[in-house]
C-alpha cells in the first residue's frame, strides 16, 4: 500500500510505534494512519491523544473487518475516517488517498502556518472561511473596512489580523473604543490638543489619529460615537488630515481605518442617530462576523484553542474535553459568543483541579433541553442541523433533572425522588450510575 501512496506523491513514515507516532504529531504531520492490528482500546486512546495534541490532524484508522459500531465510535472520538483494509492494497491506498485529500482540501481553506495572522481565528466552518477569504483579499489594500457582528464574536481580533497581513504591519496599531470615551474628552482623545487649549492642558498631546500615522486605527463600537463628533470623523476620512484642539494648523495623517460595531448602522441612519454620509464612508468593504451559534461546528477548535491558552497562562498541564462534553457544549446557544465560551472554559479549568479531562459537570451551563409542560410528549429538544449525540443528550437531561431535584429537596434523596415521580431506590441507583459515568 505504501508504494501506491508514494507513487501519488505522499511520503509515508511507516512502522512507527504508538509512542513515536504521537511524538511526530507535534512535529507537523499531514495525517496519522492507525494500523488494523492495534487493539480497539489502543486505537481509541491514540485517536484521543493525537487530537489532544493537534485538534485539526486528520486521523485515519484501518479496520481488519467491517465493524459499524467501531467505525461509529471512532467517528465520535474525532477520527476523520475508518477504512476496512481489503486484500487488494491498491483499493486501500485509493481510499486512504481520498480521505487525506478531503482533509487537505479542508485544511487549505483555513490558516495553517504559525506566521499567518489569520491563525488567530480558530475554526473551519464555511461561514468563517468566507470571512477570512474576504479579509485576505482586502488586507493589502488601503480601503476602509466596516466589521459588523454580535458582541463577543472577535471583531477586534479580525481587525488586528487584517492590519498584521497588510503592508502597514510594521506601522502603529491603535484601537479606540468610541463608546468608552466621555463626550467632553472625545475630540481631544481623537485629535490631540495644543498646550493651553483648555484647563489642564499643560502640554501638547498627540491624539489617536496622529498616533496611528503610518499604520491602522480601529474605531471600535463606532455606532456609539456622538453625532457632533461624527461630522469631524467624516472630515478625517475625506481629507486624511486632522487639527489639534486649540491649534490652527492641519496635519496630514497616513492611516488605514477599520471600524467595528455590533449595531445596525443602516437602521441608525434611518432613525437619525448616525450620519448617512459617514456610514457610506465607513461601509466601503463590509465584513460580517457570524455568531458562534451560526458556526457551532467551530466550537471544538475554539475550545481546544482557549483551553491551551488558559492552561499555558496558568502554568498547567494541557487539558481536553471529553466527546460528551463537546456534544453538550454544542447544544448551548452561546448568546455571549466566543467571549462567553472563553469565560466558561476558564471556569471549567478552575473547577477541574488536576484532572486532564473536562466533563459536562465542569461547565455549569443551563440545560440545553427545554421542558414543555403543555406538550403530551413531555420534554423536547431541537435537533441541530449537524445532528447530536443521543446518549450525551439523554445523559445530560437526566443528570440535570436529578441535580435540580436534589437542590430543591435540600439534598434529601427521598424528597428528590418524589419530585421526579420515581421510587427512592430508582433515584439512588440512577444517581449512582450517572456519577460513575461522570
Amino acid at each position: 500500500m505504501w508504494h501506491f501512496l508514494a507513487d501519488a506523491g505522499v511520503w509515508v513514515d511507516a512502522g512507527l510505534s504508538p509512542t513515536l507516532g504521537l511524538s511526530r504529531v507535534q512535529e507537523g504531520l499531514d495525517g496519522l494512519l492507525l494500523d488494523s492490528r492495534l487493539s480497539g482500546q489502543q486505537r481509541d486512546g491514540l485517536v484521543e491523544e493525537a487530537l489532544r495534541r493537534d485538534p485539526r490532524l486528520p486521523v485515519i484508522a484501518l479496520l481488519a473487518a467491517p465493524r459499524m459500531a467501531e467505525a461509529v465510535r471512532l467517528g465520535r472520538l474525532g477520527a476523520s475516517a475508518a477504512l476496512v483494509f481489503p486484500e487488494e492494497p491498491r483499493e486501500a491506498a485509493e481510499s486512504l488517498w481520498e480521505a487525506l485529500e478531503a482533509n487537505w482540501t479542508m485544511q487549505d481553506q483555513r490558516p495553517a502556518t504559525p506566521g499567518d495572522p489569520f491563525c488567530a481565528l480558530a475554526g473551519r466552518s464555511g461561514s468563517l472561511r468566507r470571512v477570512i477569504d474576504v479579509a485576505r483579499m482586502i488586507a493589502p489594500r488601503s480601503s476602509t473596512v466596516l466589521i459588523t457582528g454580535p458582541t463577543g464574536t472577535g471583531k477586534e481580533l479580525l481587525a488586528r489580523a487584517i492590519h498584521a497581513a497588510s503592508p502597514r504591519a510594521r506601522g502603529p496599531w491603535v484601537a479606540v473604543n468610541c463608546g468608552a470615551i466621555p463626550a467632553e474628552l472625545i475630540e481631544s482623545e481623537f485629535f490631540g490638543h495644543v498646550k493651553g487649549a483648555f484647563t489642564g492642558a499643560a502640554a501638547q498631546r498627540a491624539g489617536r489619529f496622529e498616533q496611528a500615522d503610518g499604520g491602522t486605527i480601529l474605531l471600535d463600537e463606532v455606532g456609539e460615537t456622538p453625532l457632533e463628533m461624527q461630522a469631524k470623523l467624516l472630515r478625517v476620512l475625506q481629507e486624511r488630515e486632522i487639527q489639534r484642539v486649540g491649534g490652527a494648523d492641519t496635519l496630514p495623517v497616513d492611516i488605514r481605518v477599520i471600524a467595528a460595531t455590533n449595531c445596525d448602522l443602516a437602521e441608525m441612519v434611518r432613525r437619525g442617530r448616525f450620519r448617512e454620509d459617514l456610514y457610506y464612508r465607513l461601509n466601503v468593504v463590509p465584513v460580517e462576523l457570524p455568531s458562534l451559534a451560526e458556526r457551532i461546528e467551530d466550537l471544538p477548535d475554539l475550545t481546544a484553542r482557549l483551553l491551551a491558552k488558559v492552561c499555558r497562562r496558568e502554568g498547567l498541564e494541557p487539558k481536553r474535553c471529553s466527546r460528551e462534553t463537546l456534544d453538550r457544549l454544542m447544544l448551548h446557544g452561546w448568546p455571549g459568543n466566543i467571549r462567553e465560551l472563553e469565560n466558561a472554559v476558564e471556569k471549567a479549568v478552575a473547577l477541574s483541579g488536576s484532572r486532564e479531562q473536562l466533563f459536562p459537570s465542569d461547565f455549569p451551563l443551563p440545560s440545553p433541553i427545554a421542558l414543555d409542560r403543555d406538550s403530551p410528549a413531555g420534554p423536547g429538544v431541537d435537533l441541530p442541523a449537524g445532528g447530536l449525540n443521543y446518549d450525551a443528550v439523554v445523559h445530560g437531561l437526566e443528570l440535570s433533572l436529578m441535580q435540580q431535584a436534589l437542590e430543591r429537596a435540600g439534598g434529601n434523596k427521598k424528597r428528590a425522588a418524589e419530585l421526579l415521580r420515581i421510587k427512592r431506590t430508582t433515584f439512588t441507583a440512577r444517581w449512582k450510575a450517572l456519577q460513575e459515568v461522570e
